[in-house]
């Protein structure tokens, strides 16, 4: 099939699509934090504490945070930073924990070692959300460690951005190809289920 100059050009404009476990932590991630931002209110549903991790290969076009694409952008993840969050999150008023990034599922090493302190810290008092650039059934079929931060996530916002579907409007979203997961129903039932929080 011959593409035309547009074609090609708006072709180039896609967010790169990884095969299953193309992309490894193991191989690409330096455990890098590119941002921690404490008491926010737009990383998801009430006060939340977020983690920027760095290093994204999806290289989204439009993407909000360019800059953390980069792997070894930003500074070493440290346990200081760790007991940091983890004091911020027992204040009462905090709701849970957001990881965004760059992309939080190839810096597993990082998400990991921190959501399961948060669960043997505080159980489930605390949700944990996470943005992603992958697809959920692309999660399905991917690395064991992803598959492990995946279950250890109350709430997945899922999917590329795309620069053609961009919506403000949306809640909590930036593209109208992104879904909001309840990620421990959709592992339940075998299926994705959307959380019943959100604002049609």
């Amino acid at each position: 099939m011959h593409l035309d100059g547009q074609s090609l050009q708006k072709a180039a404009e896609l967010p790169n699509n990884p095969y299953p476990k193309e992309w490894l932590a193991d191989d690409l991630s330096l455990g890098y934090v590119a941002d921690y931002k404490p008491f926010n209110f737009v990383d998801g549903e009430g006060v939340r504490c977020s983690l920027y991790v760095s290093g994204c290969k999806f290289n989204c076009p439009g993407c909000y945070n360019k800059v953390a694409q980069n792997f070894h952008y930003g500074h070493p993840y440290t346990q200081a930073l760790e007991d940091q969050i983890i004091k911020d999150l027992s204040q009462p008023y905090v709701q849970g924990l957001t990881l965004l990034g760059g992309e939080p599922f190839l810096n597993t090493q990082v998400c990991l070692k921190l959501v399961k302190r948060i669960r043997q810290e505080f159980g489930h008092d605390k949700d944990v959300w996470s943005w992603t650039g992958y697809k959920w059934d692309e999660l399905m079929a991917d690395s064991d460690d992803k598959l492990e931060l995946l279950s250890l996530i109350d709430i997945l916002v899922d999917g590329r951005f795309l620069e053609a579907q961009k919506d403000l409007t949306l809640q909590f979203r930036g593209s109208a190809n992104q879904r909001i997961i309840d990620v421990p129903a959709s592992l339940a039932a075998g299926e994705v289920k959307i959380w019943a929080g959100l604002v049609k």
